[in-house]
């Protein structure tokens, strides 16, 4: 993944931030809002752009297009650091290979661990019945 690549290609705009707030906030914009063209993107892979197509799925557009919000902060600049931030770290999530899952058998000791502790917990329920009168 190249990082460098990734933030040239990102584009940053800031709009006003919703909700209350008084006469601060219908005057000045801290929402940052970041978008990232996956589609069109250079610093990625054919492949790499299919992982993200897969894995960021419900975060995309129909034109293959991230978008994230960022209005935790009443700053502008700490908003674009949080944007930046979750971006890279969805980038990076989005390109994670799974591990392949290799069959595995228990092992002999482990079977008849667990028969014994099964054959232990039977008898046990079997001393709590009453006695047969036959």
């Amino acid at each position: 993944m190249n990082k460098k690549g990734l933030l040239q290609e990102i584009k940053l705009k800031a709009v006003r931030s919703s909700g209350p707030g008084g006469q601060h906030v219908n005057k000045v914009s801290t929402k940052v809002e970041l978008t990232f063209d996956v589609e069109n993107s250079k610093a990625l892979s054919l492949t790499e752009k299919e992982r993200l197509y897969d894995k960021l799925a419900n975060r995309l557009t129909k034109d293959h297009v991230l978008i994230l919000h960022s209005d935790e902060s009443r700053s502008q600049h700490k908003n674009k650091e949080f944007s930046i931030k979750r971006f890279l770290d969805l980038i990076e999530f989005g390109l994670a290979v799974p591990k392949k899952r290799r069959k595995t058998k228990p092992t002999r000791s482990s079977v008849e661990k667990r028969l014994q502790s099964k054959k232990k917990d039977a008898l046990k329920k079997a001393k709590r019945r009453p006695p047969s009168l036959d």
